[in-house]
C-alpha cells in the first residue's frame, strides 16, 4: 500500500506552516483559498496579515471591501476573496456563525470547490474524502504510469477513485496532505527527487524511467495580448486615478487610467513598460508620464497617502511604486 511509505515520510518531513498549526477549519479554508495557483512562499505572509486582521467568519463577514481588497493586494484572482466573503456570510446567516463540518455542507459554500470541500473535511473533521488537487493527480499519473490526459473529467474521476482506494479511513486529514505534500515538494513536475520518494517502490514511471513524462495535459491555449498605454499623472503633488467597474476583471481595484483620456505626453521621460501575465491573456502596459488636457470623468486626485492605501493589482502597484519612489508627491500639502 501506498500509505506504508506516504505517511511515516509525512510526520517526518512535513514543512512547518502557518496553516498547519491548528485544524479551525476557518484558518485551514483561508489558507486553502490563498493556495489556489498561489506558491506556498508567497501565501505565508499574506495568511498570515490576513489571518491577524480577519481572525474569524463573523469578521471577514464584516470587513469592508477596500480593507478586503488590500489584504488580498499582490494575490491576484481577486474573485477568491470575494468568494470567501460570500461563503463567510453563508455560514453567518445558514450555520450561526459555524463553519459546517460536513462534506456536502461544505462544498454549498461559494467559492468551494470539490478540492476545498474534501480538505476541510479531512483535515478538520477527519472525513474520509478526496482532495484531488494538481499535486496529487501528478503523483497518481507517475504512480500508475497513467497516459490519460489529467484535465479531462472522466480521467479525473478515474484518478480520485484510486486515490480513494488507498486512503486510510482514519488518518483522511494526513493522506490527503501527505500527497499534496509529496506533489509539491518531492514529485514535482521538473526534475522530480524520485531517490528520495517514499512511494518509490510503488511508482510505474519510475521503473519506467518516464517520470518526467508525466502528467500528461492538454496544450496550453494562445493567451490573447491587448497592449496600451498607461498615463502617469501627477499635479500638485497628488496622482490621478480611478476604480475599476464592480464586475470583470479586477473588479472595483484601483488602477491608473489608460485608454482614451485627454492628455499631453511628456515625451523627455523615459516610459516605464510592464508585462503582466494573467490566465487567460496577457497586458503589455507602456507607462507614460501625462499631463491632463481636459475633465478625465470617472477620475479622482490622491495624496501619497491615500495612494499608498488604495488596492491595487499587481501591475498597477509597479507604477505606484515608480511614483511614491520619485518623490514628486511630496509636495502635496492638505
Amino acid at each position: 500500500m501506498v500509505t506504508e511509505g506516504l505517511l511515516p515520510w509525512y510526520a517526518a518531513n512535513r514543512r512547518d506552516l502557518p496553516w498547519r498549526k491548528s485544524r479551525e477549519p476557518y484558518a485551514v479554508w483561508v489558507s486553502e483559498i490563498m493556495l489556489q495557483q498561489t506558491r506556498v512562499e508567497a501565501v505565508i505572509p499574506y495568511y498570515r496579515r490576513f489571518m491577524q486582521a480577519l481572525p474569524d467568519v463573523r469578521a471577514l463577514a464584516d470587513a469592508p471591501e477596500e480593507q478586503l481588497l488590500k489584504l488580498w493586494e499582490g494575490l491576484g484572482y481577486y474573485n477568491r476573496v470575494r468568494n470567501l466573503q460570500k461563503a463567510a456570510r453563508q455560514i453567518m446567516t445558514e450555520h450561526s456563525g459555524v463553519f459546517p463540518g460536513e462534506y456536502a455542507k461544505i462544498r454549498k459554500l461559494s467559492g468551494i470547490g470539490p478540492y476545498t470541500a474534501g480538505a476541510i473535511a479531512s483535515i478538520c473533521f477527519e472525513q474520509p474524502t478526496p482532495a484531488v488537487d494538481g499535486n496529487v493527480l501528478r503523483v497518481f499519473s507517475r504512480l500508475y504510469n497513467d497516459p490519460g490526459v489529467i484535465t479531462e473529467p472522466a480521467v479525473k474521476k478515474a484518478f480520485t477513485a484510486r486515490v480513494m482506494e488507498h486512503q486510510p479511513p482514519e488518518k483522511a486529514g494526513d493522506y490527503n496532505q501527505a500527497l499534496m505534500e509529496l506533489g509539491a515538494t518531492v514529485c514535482t513536475p521538473r526534475s522530480p527527487d524520485c531517490a528520495h520518494c517514499p512511494v518509490q517502490a510503488h511508482c510505474g514511471a519510475f521503473a519506467a524511467d518516464e517520470a518526467e513524462d508525466y502528467p500528461v495535459k492538454d496544450p496550453k491555449p494562445v493567451k490573447a495580448v491587448e497592449e496600451f498605454d498607461v498615463y502617469l499623472i501627477v499635479k500638485d503633488g497628488r496622482a490621478l486615478v480611478r476604480k475599476r467597474p464592480k464586475s470583470g476583471l479586477l473588479a472595483g481595484l484601483w488602477e491608473f487610467p489608460h485608454g482614451k483620456l485627454p492628455v499631453r505626453v511628456k515625451q523627455e521621460l523615459p516610459p516605464v513598460d510592464v508585462k503582466h501575465v494573467f490566465t487567460h491573456k496577457i497586458w503589455l502596459m507602456h507607462g507614460l508620464r501625462a499631463e491632463l488636457a481636459g475633465e478625465a470623468e470617472g477620475c479622482v486626485w490622491v495624496d501619497a497617502q491615500e495612494l499608498a492605501a488604495l488596492p491595487m493589482p499587481t501591475p498597477m502597484d509597479k507604477y505606484r511604486k515608480e511614483l511614491l519612489e520619485s518623490g514628486e508627491m511630496k509636495e502635496w500639502k492638505s
